[in-house]
């Protein structure tokens, strides 16, 4: 099939031997009007096509489609094949990372989160300044909204200081009801075990040497890494305070997250709020087991179009559970579509 840009330039070519316009166009078989049209396609997406590249420059290791919502609070609303063709004809493409093997879990994961506040997970990343000095960030974050409470910096992190962000972080936000950690030294320590009995607060301590059983904080460490102390170059302690501590508000407030309907956390946490009103009730939480076989709500969720999926889910030691979780994010997420189609 010949394009009409040749069937133009063939169109040109006769004019030039002599023919006039109509007799070109009659022996091309198109139209006369085709010789005058002008594409307004690259006029219209030159505006997107600077705003997703100086966004795709501010923030490197983000995809298309955390991109287009950047773009769509700046006025440029477009679909995701739209945000697509752009990104692929900017050339901003992202290189592919090699998948990790993982094993299966042997023992059934804690409850997952019904609510703000109930489950907290907590890890270690560690990275170095220019100086040598060397960074351990303590990172604490909801499971159920994926807000990032904290992010302590220091050199050396031992299990009094964890006990003195965690009593900061209640003060602040209040007492959750389960802690998810690793077996690091500094989680299993005789002081914060007693500490976080007298606070009847409950470990969830993973199988050693499986991660991904706390899932939802090792995301978080890897887009820390990713997003901020790969692209980052820190001369001291202080600076890398400043700069993990911006980050941390921009995650929680500005960043989309693909698994809340491209809410940002805060923005997510605020809508349940306004929905429920705050969340499981202590008599709600205490009726509940206090473990589960299956993944968190998110994953849930996103299944819960497969009917055999979610009768097995139903059958499950706690799958009515499982459902109330999946109904909170489809509920608030659904709300959200709702606002964006509206706008």
């Amino acid at each position: 099939m010949v394009s009409s840009q040749a069937r133009r330039d063939q169109v040109a070519l006769a004019m030039e031997r002599g023919h006039s316009q109509r007799q070109a166009c009659e022996l091309m078989e198109m139209p006369r009007s085709i010789l005058r049209y002008q594409s307004v396609r690259a006029e219209r997406d030159a505006p997107a096509l600077d705003a997703m590249r100086r966004i795709a420059a501010t923030y490197p290791r983000y995809g298309y489609r955390r991109v287009r919502i950047f773009l769509g609070r700046e006025g440029h609303a477009m679909g995701p094949q739209r945000a697509h063709r752009l990104w692929r004809s900017a050339g901003l493409q992202l290189p592919r990372r090699r998948p990790r093997r993982r094993g299966a879990a042997s023992r059934p994961r804690p409850l997952p989160a019904l609510g703000p506040n109930q489950v907290w997970a907590y890890d270690f990343v560690h990275d170095a300044c220019a100086n040598g000095q060397k960074l351990k960030c303590l990172t604490v974050i909801d499971e159920f909204t994926r807000e990032c409470l904290a992010i302590d910096v220091a050199g050396s992190i031992r299990s009094g200081r964890v006990i003195d962000v965690l009593s900061r972080l209640i003060s602040e936000h209040g007492s959750p009801a389960h802690l998810r950690s690793d077996n690091g030294p500094e989680f299993v320590s005789t002081a914060i075990l007693k500490w976080l009995s007298e606070a009847k607060i409950d470990t969830a301590l993973i199988d050693p040497g499986k991660p991904w059983q706390n899932g939802d904080n090792e995301s978080f460490n890897g887009k820390l890494r990713d997003e901020c102390l790969n692209m980052e170059w820190f001369r001291h302690r202080t600076e890398a305070r400043v700069v993990i501590g911006i980050h941390r508000r921009h995650y929680d407030e500005v960043r989309p997250h693909s698994s809340l309907g491209y809410l940002t956390p805060t923005e997510f946490r605020r809508r349940y709020v306004a929905l429920f009103g705050g969340g499981v009730t202590a008599d709600e939480r205490a009726s509940l087991p206090a473990s589960s076989s299956y993944s968190d709500g998110a994953a849930v969720c996103t299944e819960c179009h497969d009917d055999e999926h979610a009768m097995a889910v139903m059958s499950g030691p706690h799958g009515m559970a499982a459902v109330a979780v999946c109904l909170v994010f489809c509920l608030i997420i659904g709300f959200s579509n709702l606002e964006r189609a509206r706008a």
